[in-house]
């Protein structure tokens, strides 16, 4: 089963998600309305928000069409999502994004910043509808807003510094991508008025989820192909120590350890560096142990489902797992 089928299968959830997104977006501001638009003609594979919808759905138990609340945590997820892309564009000076020119190349950083706020006070004003779990859900969101600048200034940190290890390695993609998985999880069970026992499945397979997602980014981003939508090396340009690199570290020895990290911290002024580095994981084991982790965390995404009932939406889940491991870009 692909992403395709599953919105298909969805069906008028989906659209009902898509609606949302598109309405609450709405300004009488043309050049406001036009970015907006843009973006969504580019907006990717949308996990966040499907995942929402089947995981609502599986918490439920009873395969029936989302509730409002659903709906609403849904597209909020996929709001707050871009948001922090239109900024972190702007944190990574990023021209391009799934292949295409970001809006701070072709508007200006100040112009990124202003959109992706607009997109999240879009997604805050989502959340807080006429449901009683709105108040718990926007908890919730504040906490993956706290968690996205803590991973970002942590990241820069220690670009700067350039001694990542493993623990900070994790906390940062925590913080970064698989806390706003978790949102997406969270919120969906909480919208159904799942247990206690099945909001934490969700949980727990969103955080292994997200963490297996960014480890795969970062596996592309040494061995994938320019279908990605950016250049490939472009970690190690920006000083971003990943899981590829860190499990090269561990099979080299401390003396070579230290010479990559030496040339990590001056490589923003000898670029050449970048292949002999990427050189270096590849021989190094570097990208076999990065898949030996990615398969760690997909398998315990696929073990967090257990507590929850039978039914198709469960299998997808564990489809969507297993396609984070096999995806290409």
């Amino acid at each position: 089963m692909d992403i395709r089928s599953i919105r298909e299968y969805l069906g008028h959830d989906w659209t009902a998600v898509q609606e949302r997104i598109t309405s609450s977006l709405h300004s009488d501001i043309a050049l406001l309305n036009s970015t907006n638009s843009s973006i969504l003609s580019n907006s990717g594979k949308q996990m966040r928000p499907l995942l929402s919808l089947i995981m609502a759905r599986a918490c439920s138990g009873k395969g029936e069409p989302a509730a409002d609340a659903s709906i609403r945590y849904a597209a909020a997820a996929e709001l707050l999502h871009n948001a922090t892309l239109l900024h972190d564009d702007v944190a990574d000076d990023s021209d391009q994004r799934r292949g295409v020119p970001t809006v701070m190349s072709l508007m200006g950083p100040s112009v990124s910043v202003l959109v992706g706020d607009y997109w999240l006070v879009k997604a805050m004003e989502l959340i807080l509808g006429q449901a009683e779990s709105d108040h718990k859900v926007i908890k919730v969101f504040s906490k993956t807003l706290s968690d996205l600048a803590e991973g970002e200034m942590l990241q820069l940190q220690k670009a700067q510094s350039g001694d990542t290890d493993e623990k900070d390695y994790l906390r940062i993609i925590y913080n970064k991508t698989a806390s706003l998985f978790e949102a997406a999880c969270v919120s969906a069970a909480v919208s159904v008025s799942a247990s206690a026992e099945y909001e934490q499945a969700a949980r727990e397979y969103a955080v292994a989820l997200g963490l297996a997602f960014q480890i795969k980014d970062d596996i592309l981003d040494y061995s994938g192909t320019d279908s990605v939508g950016k250049p490939l090396g472009v970690d190690v340009l920006e000083q971003k120590i990943t899981i590829p690199l860190l499990g090269a570290f561990r099979n080299a020895g401390s003396d070579e350890e230290a010479r990559v990290r030496d040339l990590i911290r001056k490589i923003v002024d000898h670029p050449e560096y970048r292949d002999e580095i990427v050189s270096f994981v590849k021989s190094n084991g570097g990208l076999e142990y990065a898949v030996s982790q990615l398969d760690r965390y997909v398998s315990e995404a696929v073990g967090a489902l257990a507590v929850l009932p039978d039914s198709t939406e469960k299998e997808m889940l564990v489809e969507l797992a297993y396609f984070t491991a096999r995806r290409v870009f």
